[in-house]
């Protein structure tokens, strides 16, 4: 079978219409690409698979990336459509992922001049556009930190949303008080009503970003308000790392081959899959595949 990643545009706007998000999940290697395609495939979920810069650094470049997931997704049989995104790409990073077949980049400007940030998502704009490629972008920084860079969460200027939306964009990131990273115990929740105040200016399909630790009831309530895009990725570090844990103070890896990664990761890898179905299951894309 031949795989072909596909952009956003058509599961969001699915999702949109139909009420529910897709999930954004983050792959950081092997393990993590396998659990998450296995869990979406059975789940019938359409699925938009996420490479940080640092993710494709860490996995040996843009290309592999690209190579190990197709690859992987012909040998799983994968038959729900995957985009393969970009997620919080520079501006020459999107260009190299776009190059390495890349279906769906993140232009993130938001820590740019709101000029600068304009013109640089407009280049973008085009330049995804002749590649059949779809372009998300961010105004207001999210807060937390992503990739080594930290910041406080903000809230995205509406009028900024609508000027940046009509730039062509397939989807927005609007700082609504989310972060990356684990939430703190102050922290004040999503702002709802800058979500209505974006929403109620900006025509664009609306991401969240921050999703790993956010209260269920507010992430449904986000989704109700139009979001359909919900980002994880904290979340699979923290119960692969406890699953990992878990095996190791149990002494498995001193017993027989148990320190054989293949058995090592085993535990991580289906903690993985187990994260992955219960995020579908709240976001409501299961069987829209």
């Amino acid at each position: 079978m031949t795989t072909k990643f596909v952009p956003m545009d058509e599961m969001l706007n699915a999702a949109k219409n139909g009420g529910y998000a897709i999930g954004h999940f983050n792959t950081n290697n092997m393990e993590w690409t396998k659990a998450i395609l296995t869990a979406s495939q059975q789940d019938l979920s359409p699925l938009i698979m996420s490479v940080s810069e640092g993710a494709a650094k860490y996995m040996g470049g843009f290309r592999t990336a690209t190579a190990l997931i197709e690859a992987m997704m012909e040998d799983l049989q994968i038959t729900i459509p995957v985009a393969l995104h970009l997620d919080h790409g520079s501006y020459e990073g999107g260009i190299k992922a776009l190059e390495a077949g890349f279906s769906s980049i993140m232009f993130d400007g938001s820590h740019l001049p709101f000029e600068e940030n304009m013109k640089r998502t407009a280049e973008l704009v085009e330049l995804t556009r002749k590649k059949g490629a779809s372009l998300e972008a961010e105004v207001g920084a999210i807060g937390g930190e992503e990739d080594g860079m930290a910041s406080a969460g903000e809230i995205a200027s509406p009028e900024e949303c609508k000027q940046i939306a009509a730039l062509g964009i397939t989807a927005l990131a609007a700082g609504i008080g989310n972060i990356h990273g684990i939430y703190p115990a102050n922290w004040k929740g999503l702002n709802f009503d800058a979500l209505a105040a974006i929403k109620a200016v900006a025509d664009i399909l609306l991401v969240l970003h921050g999703g790993s630790g956010i209260p269920e009831d507010q992430v449904k309530k986000a989704i109700s308000l139009g979001v359909s895009k919900v980002n994880v990725n904290t979340e699979f570090q923290v119960v692969f790392a406890k699953a990992t844990r878990k095996y190791i103070e149990a002494g498995k890896d001193l017993e027989g081959k148990g320190f054989d990664p293949r058995k090592l990761l085993k535990p991580g890898y289906e903690a993985i899959v187990q994260e992955v179905h219960a995020k579908i299951a709240l976001f409501g894309s299961a069987n829209k595949a």
